[in-house]
């Protein structure tokens, strides 16, 4: 065992000793020792219910034969960090995360963990240690969050907090009805109620295998959540035993199923981001065009918010990533999973209870996956746009730009009606390098949306979304401007054009104008020049590569 050499040993007498004096018995010596990386905090409600989950887990790696040790890690709430400071922290936050795992898993020769996790960025940086470290592992989700409900009406966090914002400025909802709704939109633990970023990540676990089947939508709070942690325990000793390790699940054929799960769902625009991490530490080749490529022959059966109406919920009583993966067994690829079982016999045995969420291939909503990849001249190296949420009548659409340098400043023109119809807000130097930390702009999208601009204004950026957003809103343009891309040498006035059939995104002015832009523009300083955020922003990659710290 990998622990032996932490514990066995005429050397290790001392080492013996601490573990005894943490409680460890001389007979638990020889068990495989198994880490619980759990991510429970007061501060993220998808993580509030995760103690309990922890002491599940623990009796499966008891009844499977091994010995369990939690650690922590840490989690931000991203719509809490969100509109301020803390949210340059949440992307960052993915390598610190992966580090701490690794840290624990190396310093302690851990011989399996159990990654305890719900969140954004939470997820795909377990992920991404699992990867790291090839040993064995397995992913335990803490569930979607139950619907708010008020006078009848289901809520959801997007929906009926953010967007209610730009409602409130438009005139059409009272101060006193958004604190209403700000009481019922979250009832309680779990991740927020529709496909977005959290939501996403946890379905793509099950689909690329790193999870049980059903973990990824069961809900918070359930036994069935409970059940599942417990029996993910007791698997992680199996796993250990027959030394099945990360790096035999994370295949390329996983990964592309995760991509086609994701296409299917119309899931968040960050997966791009994190299944590019994901793929880098698991020593796996995933070019962007790859999304594309699949979502082009991906139908999209399921139409859950924010784009459509139906809440994490639905898709778990509708079936489940079980019930998704059954519909798409023609699609999917031979691929191993924790569970022991190939994912397609998985998928065969999965079952739609119903249709109107979970369609067949020949029903579905769109011919085309949710996610699209965008090339041209304003985005050489690639720009993302969650095309599920994109209205027909915006999938082309050709306007003036109207820039600004910040988020903080683009929402203040939105919350003052600044924003004339027809224009496509540029916001810039918000990339992995510039910002730093990308920061999802839920905040200025959801405001456009909640005002009535859905259909009326686009809005591009090298900064990222929430998987909350809707309407025609490019994210993850690369190079961003703060490496010089082209969008940092847009001007107020200047023509900018998509065509999502396409897949272009083009700034429409003359390439000798450009080079005189070029030769002109210096680069800012950086934003932040002390701290962890310093140095993330000197190591981090372009988001075409996953933003990666290299």
């Amino acid at each position: 065992m990998r622990s032996d050499r932490a514990k066995l040993g005429l050397t290790q007498a001392p080492a013996r000793a601490l573990l005894h004096a943490c409680g460890v018995t001389r007979e638990q010596l020889g068990k495989p020792f198994i880490g619980i990386a759990n991510s429970f905090t007061d501060l993220v409600p998808g993580h509030i219910g995760m103690q309990r989950l922890a002491r599940a887990v623990e009796l499966g790696v008891a009844a499977g034969g091994g010995v369990p040790f939690q650690f922590g890690v840490m989690g931000i709430c991203d719509g809490i960090a969100m509109g301020h400071a803390g949210m340059f922290y949440s992307l960052p936050s993915r390598e610190l995360i992966a580090d701490t795992v690794e840290s624990m898993a190396q310093a302690y020769a851990l011989d399996g963990l159990v990654l305890l996790t719900d969140c954004d960025k939470i997820t795909p940086g377990m992920l991404m240690a699992a990867g790291r470290l090839d040993i064995p592992a397995i992913v335990v989700t803490a569930g979607p969050m139950y619907s708010g409900r008020l006078r009848g009406r289901r809520l959801d966090l997007v929906h009926d907090t953010f967007e209610a914002v730009g409602r409130v400025r438009a005139g059409q909802m009272t101060e006193e009805e958004l604190c209403e709704l700000e009481l019922e939109a979250c009832p309680g633990e779990g991740s927020c109620q529709g496909l977005y970023t959290a939501n996403t990540m946890a379905c793509l676990t099950e689909a690329m295998g790193m999870s049980l089947a059903g973990c990824g939508t069961a809900l918070a709070g359930s036994a069935k959540k409970q059940r599942l942690a417990y029996d993910s325990g007791e698997r992680i000793c199996a796993l250990v035993r027959e030394n099945v390790t990360a790096r035999q699940i994370l295949t390329p054929a996983a990964l592309r199923n995760a991509i086609r799960v994701d296409m299917a769902l119309g899931g968040s625009t960050n997966s791009c981001l994190h299944l590019a991490a994901i793929a880098h530490e698991a020593g796996v080749e995933l070019p962007l065009e790859t999304f594309d490529e699949i979502s082009q022959a991906t139908p999209q059966i399921a139409f859950l918010r924010p784009a459509g109406e139906h809440m994490m919920e639905d898709l778990e009583w509708a079936g489940g990533i079980p019930g998704v993966l059954h519909n798409l067994r023609s699609l999917i690829e031979e691929s191993a999973t924790v569970s022991g079982k190939d994912i397609r016999e998985i998928a065969r045995e999965g079952e739609v209870t119903d249709t109107g969420v979970i369609r067949s291939l020949d029903d579905a909503y769109r011919p085309e996956g949710g996610i699209a990849v965008l090339r041209g001249s304003l985005c050489p190296e690639g720009a993302i746009i969650k095309q599920s949420a994109v209205s027909a009548k915006m999938r082309k659409f050709r306007g003036q730009a109207l820039c600004f340098d910040s988020e903080e400043a683009a929402m203040e023109a939105i919350l003052a009606d600044r924003i004339p119809d027809g224009c496509w807000v540029v916001v810039r130097y918000e990339g992995p390098r510039g910002g730093p930390g990308m920061r999802e702009m839920l905040n200025p999208t959801a405001a456009l949306t909640g005002m009535g601009k859905e259909e009326k204004v686009a809005l591009v950026t090298d900064g990222r979304f929430s998987g909350g957003t809707r309407g025609p809103c490019v994210g993850h343009v690369s190079p961003e401007a703060a490496a010089g891309g082209p969008i940092a040498l847009v001007r107020d006035g200047d023509e900018i054009e998509i065509d999502l059939d396409a897949r272009r995104l083009d700034l429409l002015v003359e390439e000798a104008e450009l080079a005189r832009r070029r030769a002109a523009w210096q680069a800012p300083a950086p934003k932040v020049q002390t701290g962890w955020l310093a140095r993330y922003a000197r190591m981090v990659s372009s988001a075409a590569q996953g933003a990666v710290m290299e």
